[in-house]
């Protein structure tokens, strides 16, 4: 039998701690403690060399049920379609207009925050509907 293994999901970013905050409402994440000796993630910040000061953050499901996301700043920007996104899934067990009606409401509340309406894919024989997105630097993710 396989042991199960945590796993973090980590993106790369020009803004790490913008967009950490941003996934924390967009998921009710929270940012964890800072390390020990640090009564402050800036005090942290503050006592690492200049060029490493803001390059990563991350935030924590606080029912430590989901993933830890990591946020690591990178030089390059986005270019091109992510090869991994996330699903947000706040129409499970919904079908047809009630799952619409879920989506649309939980776009209406992310799009303040600065997320990006993408396309919205059509229930077909084989799906439901879901609702492509973007978040505050162009990453991908569905409201599913």
């Amino acid at each position: 039998m396989a042991s199960i293994k945590q796993f973090q999901v980590t993106f790369d970013c020009a803004e790490p701690e913008r967009v950490a905050r941003f996934w924390c409402e967009v998921l009710g994440y929270v940012v964890p403690p800072p390390p020990e000796g640090f009564a402050t993630w800036d005090d942290f910040d503050r006592a690492l060399p200049p060029e490493r000061r803001g390059s990563a953050f991350a935030c924590i499901d606080p029912s430590g049920v989901g993933p830890r996301l990591f946020f690591q700043r990178v030089p390059e920007g986005k270019v091109v379609k992510n090869r991994v996104h996330l699903d947000v899934r706040v129409g499970t067990g919904l079908v047809g207009e009630e799952r619409l009606a879920a989506i649309e409401a939980e776009c209406a509340r992310l799009v303040p925050l600065g997320a990006v309406r993408g396309r919205l894919l059509p229930a077909d024989d084989d799906n439901e509907s879901c609702l492509g997105m973007q978040d505050i630097e162009g990453n991908e993710f569905c409201l599913d």
